[in-house]
């Protein structure tokens, strides 16, 4: 079940994040990010042509992304839907999330993702950032 992120006027105070941001190409860049938006909407907003066929409900796994070690420990664990999607991506590895179900928080500033290819929209010609 996709859960809605709502959004306060507090939070539009706050300062833009960080994210960093590695395509299957080779390319990388660091979209802006807040806190309270999913890391499939950031990286839609910044063109990447991420599948996210579901639209962020975590019934379709197709915004793989890997997670570099350093940052697994300050993501909340995936939940039982998500670990369940993930078990459907032969690729998965203990680095694999669903960019829908992570939520930028500050604690998260600089969070690098590295967007899988089974996840990308085949296109031919797209530029992202």
């Amino acid at each position: 079940m996709q859960q809605r992120v709502s959004h306060t006027a507090d939070e539009a105070d706050t300062p833009d994040l960080r994210l960093r941001v590695l395509l299957p190409n080779g390319g990388q860049f660091e979209p802006p990010a807040a806190v309270g938006y999913r890391v499939m909407e950031l990286l839609r907003f910044s063109g990447v042509p991420i599948k996210a066929e579901c639209g962020g409900a975590c019934v379709c796994s197709t915004c793989h992304v890997r997670i570099p070690g350093a940052w697994r420990d300050l993501l909340p664990p995936p939940s039982d839907e998500e670990l369940a999607k993930l078990d459907e991506i032969p690729t998965a590895d203990e680095s694999s999330r669903l960019a829908c179900q992570l939520v930028m928080t500050e604690e998260l500033d600089g969070l690098e993702v590295e967007v899988q290819p089974d996840s990308i929209i085949l296109q031919s010609n797209w530029m992202a950032g």
